[in-house]
């Protein structure tokens, strides 16, 4: 019996422990990440204050420390919470513990002073030998024997028994020690909570103060973005109509090579039925009358080219699963663009698909400060559209391809430089760099330095990074860029 209840309380024990060290280390994994997000910000809150103007970046910061702050601070309430149920876990186990412990001291007590008063020798033969046959007598000794190993057991049963509940207590001591500490990182992050949210009332009110300067400085970035998007939209457009032309220079070419392949035809054609008409007229008979049955072999051929060379007008689409392409994908209902004419182009634009969400940042431990859209300010009236992601990096920072594809520009719009990528159908932007590295129609991989981060119009280090279809509209880069 006490062999099979030590093991279950083993298992039972340890399964709980083990349960709750993997919930705590994914609450670490998790506050770790949160406070390596928090440290960037503050960092890059740092770098934005020696530029003594109050930017809308800054208040972007702010908002963005006070989110990961609040989230920090809900991770540690979670913690705080599986630290309270594994103390209660504890001292359930504990307490069980104790109550078996005195139930295996009182019955081994008890099987003690058994062996105490059976201890002679003369009641261990009276025992043996008031059997009431030899099989019965040594049955009685097997007994016997057992017993005196149960004792033993139930001995070992009880060591282990408290060297358990031992280790649980240490366990339980330490838990209580660990729950002590979080709350006193918990108390420092709402201190701290506290502290970001009277800056971002601040930077608020000298926003407040500022509007018109602000809403300026928005026009002017409004004005130059809709610069951007026409320059974009054209080099856009103006790839399209070369693939268009690259499609009809084919289609032209396809056409001329029909046409010498049925004149060749015609001319063999010709040349056999002449060769032929000689032959005949050196060994038959003149025939009189006239016959039309080569006019209509001839109209039969004609016919019969001119239906190959109908068939050659158009020629068929790049299909997604076409052999001579090389390239397969799971969707066929796809939307056809000229741009995937090409084994390459429709191989880029696969490729760029099916990374939707893996896709590298542009830029390493860049902050976003604007989203996609049409973005507004809490506490201001302050609202501002934006083409894509706003990233706050130290200006000179390496801005990276994100896939694989071709420089379609690269170069200076609305007094900025930018550079444009094709990867098939689509076009992923990088604007305000500082300088550029590359040169239209260069190759370039994912992690090919584009060029380095500039100065954006509020003063500070930053990029704006886009992504566009063949139609011109811009898409939400977040959904494409792999989780941080």
């Amino acid at each position: 019996m006490f062999k099979k209840i030590f093991p279950v309380l083993v298992v039972l024990l340890l399964g709980g422990l083990v349960a709750n060290a993997q919930n705590r280390e994914d609450l670490q994994k998790q506050k770790q990440s949160i406070e390596k997000e928090l440290a960037e910000l503050n960092k890059l809150y740092r770098e934005t204050q020696k530029n003594t103007k109050t930017s809308v970046k800054q208040l972007a910061i702010i908002k963005r420390k006070i989110n990961a702050r609040e989230a920090l601070v809900n991770s540690i309430n979670r913690e705080v919470k599986q630290l309270d149920e594994t103390i209660y876990l504890n001292e359930r186990d504990i307490y069980r513990l104790r109550k078996e412990l005195d139930t295996l001291k009182v019955k081994y007590a008890k099987s003690i002073v058994f062996a105490y008063k059976n201890r002679s020798s003369y009641a261990y033969l009276n025992f043996l030998f008031s059997a009431g046959s030899f099989n019965d007598a040594m049955k009685r000794v097997t007994y016997l024997k057992s017993y005196r190993q149960n004792r033993e057991t139930q001995a070992n049963t009880i060591v282990k028994s408290e060297n358990l509940l031992q280790e649980k207590i240490g366990v339980l001591s330490n838990n209580k020690k660990e729950r002590l500490s979080t709350l006193e990182i918990q108390s420092k992050q709402l201190l701290d909570l506290q502290e970001d949210r009277k800056e971002q009332d601040q930077v608020v009110a000298q926003l407040k103060g500022k509007e018109k300067e602000l809403n300026k400085q928005i026009r002017d970035k409004e004005s130059q973005r809709q610069k951007v998007a026409v320059a974009i939209n054209a080099v856009i457009r103006r790839e399209i109509e070369e693939a268009k032309k690259r499609d009809e220079a084919k289609r032209l070419k396809a056409l001329e090579d029909a046409r010498k392949l049925k004149a060749a035809q015609d001319a063999a054609a010709a040349a056999a039925a002449l060769e032929k008409k000689n032959a005949a007229g050196s060994t038959a008979k003149p025939i009189t009358g006239t016959s039309a049955k080569p006019a209509t072999n001839n109209t039969v051929v004609a016919n019969g080219s001119a239906g190959a060379n109908n068939n050659s007008v158009n020629p068929p689409k790049p299909t997604l699963n076409d052999p001579a392409t090389g390239v397969s994908s799971a969707s066929k209902d796809r939307t056809y663009s000229p741009l995937e004419s090409t084994p390459e182009g429709m191989e880029m634009s696969l490729n760029f698909e099916n990374n939707r969400g893996r896709l590298p940042w542009p830029v390493s431990n860049g902050i976003v400060t604007v989203g996609f859209g049409t973005q507004s300010y809490a506490g201001t009236k302050l609202m501002q559209k934006s083409d894509g992601l706003e990233i706050a990096v130290p200006i000179g920072s390496a801005v990276r391809c994100v896939a694989d594809g071709e420089v379609v520009y690269a170069g200076e719009v609305a007094d900025e430089n930018i550079v444009l990528v094709k990867h098939g159908k689509y076009f992923t932007g990088y604007k305000n760099l500082s300088s550029v590295a590359v040169s239209r129609d260069q190759k370039v991989k994912a992690g090919t330095v584009l060029g380095k981060s500039g100065t954006s119009i509020d003063g500070e280090g930053g990029i704006l990074f886009m992504i566009m279809n063949d139609k011109s509209v811009a898409q939400n880069p977040t959904p494409w860029l792999r989780s941080k």
